[in-house]
């Protein structure tokens, strides 16, 4: 039988987070840097996401992950982030599942007890240190790119809401937010449906009232796109829990069934980095200070601020974040010739937006 495509991935989650790597079935995308592969996926390639994201083949908290011939001298790996309505810049938990299926795949040369990388996002060159114990990676340590504040305790009006406090910052993706306690959360599973109203609500509001660009590249952005409830931590030792929730479809005012997403299962690495820029720009994170940060499922990644540096007029802070990944599966993805839904589809009872094939 002759199919369209078949598409080699490598299912993993990191901390909980699921985060899919395509190993084979694309051999390159044009571009000159990881950026300009990303943007030509995004505007002429966006059924790949589609298809690997959608249903039947994925769901509404799935990521997915393209390795990619790096542009970088000396780069391991080139690596592009597939989201449910973005390609983001970066991301912690798919660059831990990245360099981890590199590693346990054998894609790259692996030494033992430190295996280190270097990979290609969308947003710079990121340096990974993976600790490696019988050919199992059993911690990832990624140094991010430069995170930021760009508002602290500024206060948007959200309709239904009333007025809200919040910071923006940028960890890899631009972040709105909010303390859990404005709204009576502790950030438990039981509250998810909750939670993710009350962020993509935040978030549209802060889009609306709160425009942003990264001041060295614009074209990495077109504002902010994600939202961040944080909380005080459950556990002892850590320093603060959060949940982040990712769109799965475009949030509207005047249609409140779309105020829907999912919650990130893991601690989020780029996250992490967005919140520990605002608490050492408060003067509450010095440097080298572990920055242990709880998920919705109690797991952690443990941040810390290695270096002050600039952004272009913007004082920033120099991330690392730590956590683990581990492989559930391999699998060869097809898609036949008289497939019904070449680019997958979306129903309303999970989804924030119903899509018919082919959209």
């Amino acid at each position: 039988m002759r199919f369209d495509r078949m598409i080699t991935a490598v299912d993993a989650h990191a901390a909980g987070e699921p985060g899919r790597v395509i190993t084979g079935g694309v051999l390159d995308v044009p571009g000159a840097t990881m950026l300009e592969k990303m943007a030509h996926l995004r505007d002429h390639g966006d059924d790949l996401r589609k298809l690997m994201l959608r249903e039947p083949r994925g769901y509404p908290a799935a990521n997915c992950n393209l390795i990619l011939p790096p542009t970088i001298p000396d780069a391991d790996a080139g690596y592009v982030i597939m989201e449910q309505v973005e390609y983001p810049a970066m991301s912690g938990s798919n660059t831990i599942c990245v360099a981890t299926v590199l590693i346990e795949t054998g894609m790259v040369p692996v030494v033992e007890p430190v295996t280190t990388l270097r990979l290609e996002s969308p947003a710079g060159l990121i340096e990974v240190q993976a600790e490696v114990r019988d050919g199992r990676v059993v911690s990832v340590t990624f140094r991010n790119v430069p995170a930021f504040a760009v508002h602290l305790g500024a206060v948007v009006e959200v309709p239904h809401l009333g007025s809200v406090t919040v910071d923006v910052a940028w960890g890899g993706m631009f972040y709105v937010i909010v303390d859990a306690e404005r709204f009576g959360l502790r950030i438990t599973p039981d509250e998810a449906r909750d939670i993710v109203r009350i962020g993509e609500m935040v978030k549209l509001a802060t889009q609306e009232q709160l425009p942003v660009r990264h001041p060295e590249n614009p074209d990495l952005t077109t504002g902010v796109t994600i939202a961040q409830i944080s909380g005080p931590a459950h556990a002892a030792g850590s320093s603060r829990r959060n949940a982040v929730i990712v769109s799965t479809g475009q949030a509207s005012w005047d249609r409140p069934e779309s105020w829907t997403g999912a919650i990130d299962r893991s601690p989020c690495g780029t996250g992490t980095s967005a919140k520990m820029a605002c608490e050492h720009a408060r003067g509450r994170l010095a440097l080298d200070q572990a920055f242990v940060h709880e998920g919705i499922l109690g797991t952690t990644f443990t941040g810390r601020l290695v270096a002050e540096t600039t952004v272009g007029d913007r004082p920033a802070v120099i991330p690392t974040i730590a956590g683990r990944a581990w492989i559930t599966g391999f699998a060869q993805y097809v898609l036949a010739p008289d497939d019904p839904f070449p680019t997958g589809y979306t129903l309303t009872d999970i989804w924030a937006t119903a899509s018919a094939a082919g959209e």
